[in-house]
């Protein structure tokens, strides 16, 4: 897959939100397996880190198979020339696209300039979307580089962050419908993402837009995005525990759905084994079980067991158990 692949897809779009330490290679797996989104983003990865002598372990971030595609590898830095080189690089590992973070209300990363941070910082922002273009180019590729960012950072600054943006001409600007200082504390404004097309339209721009905040399923996403005219969505939330989240199908009621959970959060517990198990803490795919292990009576007990668990083969032996024992 090569050049701009967004300007294939049908619209609207359903995509699946970077979350770091949630989108790893084997939740994306499982994902693709159940209920594929239309676009798959990797967790956000340093720039700098990945220009750094000890980039080996953040090259794990970016792991991905092909049956994922079209993947886009999301990025943070505050500083141009680490963004060229670590765009280079994300053209070269043969990504579909490449995402800036514009958004992350991340301490540790907004201290370094980066994220929500560059919100407050709209020339550096501009030129960071350049640098990533020109690192593409010297790849010899032609990836589509987009931005992921915030309303604003205090107050809603829409009306002047957005122009400066679209006038770099990226291919996909995802509007997340809050303020960096209003972080997930207040419900998603839908009304920006229907005034961001507005300007998008207005500027002349073929640069998509795509809602975020608060969608709880796909009916909920086709909704929004038919009243704000976005061409797609992204969900991120929505996703724990329910990997048919963006296919037709969905976990069966009873016993069976039960067992299907426990089988699907099974399989998942051993691709994270494998292809994480010697640089992510096993601590990281243990959030996952709040999610996958609830509703039903006995669920608090089997989760508080799989919460002390180290290894794949211990929640093996447990959900084996727990199977065989008869699940209600």
């Amino acid at each position: 897959m090569s050049g701009n692949f967004w300007q294939d897809l049908a619209k609207p779009f359903f995509v699946l939100a970077p979350m770091a330490d949630v989108t790893d290679c084997a939740f994306r797996r499982i994902i693709t397996k159940y209920g594929k989104p239309d676009v798959l983003w990797t967790e956000f990865v340093s720039a700098d880190g990945l220009m750094s002598p000890g980039r080996e372990v953040l090259l794990h971030d970016l792991k991905y198979s092909e049956q994922e595609r079209p993947i886009v590898a999301q990025i943070f830095t505050s500083k141009p020339a680490k963004m060229e080189q670590a765009s280079k690089l994300i053209a070269e590992l043969g990504f579909d696209g490449l995402d800036i973070n514009m958004g992350c209300p991340d301490r540790s990363i907004e201290k370094q300039g980066a994220g929500a941070a560059l919100i407050k910082t709209p020339k550096l922002a501009r030129e960071l979307i350049r640098s990533a273009k020109q690192g593409i180019a010297l790849a010899g590729k032609n990836i589509p580089v987009s931005v992921k960012t915030r309303l604003g950072y205090k107050n809603n600054e829409l009306e002047n962050w957005l122009p400066e943006l679209l006038a770099e001409e990226p291919a996909v600007i995802t509007i997340h419908a809050r303020t960096r200082e209003e972080m997930s504390k207040v419900p998603a404004r839908w009304e920006e993402v229907k005034r961001a097309v507005e300007i998008r339209n207005n500027s002349g721009s073929t640069c998509l837009i795509i809602g975020n905040g608060d969608l709880k399923d796909l009916a909920d996403a086709r909704e929004k995005v038919s009243t704000t005219g976005a061409d797609g969505a992204m969900l991120g939330r929505a996703i724990f525990g329910n990997p048919f989240l963006f296919s037709k199908n969905k976990f069966p009621g009873g016993i069976e759905g039960r067992e299907l959970r426990l089988r699907v959060m099974l399989e998942h517990t051993k691709l994270f084994a494998e292809l994480l198990g010697e640089i992510k803490s096993f601590a990281i795919m243990k959030k996952h079980y709040k999610a996958y292990v609830n509703g039903w009576d006995g669920a608090k007990e089997l989760r508080e067991k799989l919460m002390l668990t180290n290894s794949a083969s211990e929640v093996e032996q447990i959900v084996s158990e727990y199977l065989k024992n008869g699940s209600s």
